[in-house]
């Protein structure tokens, strides 16, 4: 018996670091091994780090219909592979796609799932799984003692560590047949970036509803542009239709891990805190003292953000 964790397409996603810390951390507790499945051709960018946390056997699906992510075909594959190493346990790190393929796998399989989950542990002959539940807004503890559990691990809580003891996996090839695997739904046309991506900034400046309106949201772009980073926003700021979808950060959003993070006028819900929380200083500027957000900033400004961002914008450029 062995705990899986999955990856697939064309690289890595961020966050796969912390997915290989819980993982490990999970198969030290419980005496399995840990292994990792990459399909499709991130297999150069998987070499590098399962060494260094600690995975055991390295399994690699090569098949160039896996590299576009595909979820019907990506499920074909995972499930064929799971038919074959009959698994334990199955990580997701719970990017955007994953939210897609593991519930679909889980139901291929028929055993249960658990999305959002936080925290993993052993616990009598089973698993304890802490998660996020209602959209972020409290936390639950499931028992999971089904022989085979699928889980999505929210990443933005966890620190990447090396294994104390690096290890040199063995590498396998995994085969599978997608020849009769069709996609349900065809993109016609996907949207595409260009560009530096806002998971990947250091410096993010992000703006909400207390702001007031789209047009001193455009303070949050001067002052992310006079800081060199990226901007972002609320969620309730692109329903508002001030910003559009890819820049919204938070739990249906992006997953960001900058060095810094300032909040302008956002409230500070958990939803939001989802996207932002792993940053490693968040600064926070709103004039509601009381605001969830500085439950999480290590520094705080209550003012008006109309007239402290103006003034930042002169201090940073000068």
């Amino acid at each position: 018996m062995s705990i899986v964790l999955c990856s697939w397409g064309r690289s890595i996603e961020g966050g796969t670091a912390e997915a290989l810390t819980l993982a490990h951390r999970l198969s030290v507790e419980s005496g399995m091994a840990l292994r990792w499945v990459v399909a499709g051709a991130a297999v150069p960018e998987a070499d590098a780090l399962a060494g260094r946390h600690g995975v055991t056997g390295l399994d690699v699906i090569s098949d160039p219909r896996l590299d576009a992510g595909a979820p019907d075909t990506v499920v074909a594959a995972l499930a064929q592979y799971c038919q074959q190493v009959q698994p334990r346990t199955l990580l997701f790190n719970q990017t955007a796609g994953a939210r897609l393929i593991a519930p679909r796998l889980a139901g291929r399989l028929r055993v249960p799932v658990t999305m959002n989950a936080f925290a993993v542990t052993t616990a009598d002959q089973g698993l304890q799984v802490s998660a996020t539940a209602f959209g972020g807004d409290t936390n639950v503890v499931y028992a999971l003692s089904a022989p085979v559990n699928v889980i999505g691990i929210v990443t933005t809580g966890i620190t990447a560590q090396a294994a104390a003891v690096p290890t040199r996996p063995e590498r396998r090839a995994v085969a599978v047949d997608l020849t009769q695997v069709e996609e349900r739904f065809t993109v016609t046309s996907a949207p595409r970036t260009e560009g530096p991506r806002l998971e990947d900034a250091e410096v993010i400046v992000a703006g909400g509803r207390g702001l007031g309106s789209a047009q001193s949201f455009e303070l949050v772009k001067q002052l992310a542009d006079a800081l060199g980073g990226m901007w972002g926003g609320s969620r309730a700021i692109v329903d508002d239709g001030w910003i559009e979808s890819s820049r919204q950060v938070g739990l249906t959003g992006k997953i960001t891990r900058p060095a810094l993070y300032v909040a302008i006028g956002i409230s500070g819900a958990s939803q939001h805190m989802a996207g932002c929380s792993a940053a490693r200083v968040i600064v926070a500027i709103n004039k509601d003292r009381d605001a969830s957000i500085y439950r999480y900033a290590r520094y705080g400004i209550v003012a008006d953000a109309l007239e402290v961002v103006p003034e930042l914008i002169k201090a940073a450029k000068a």
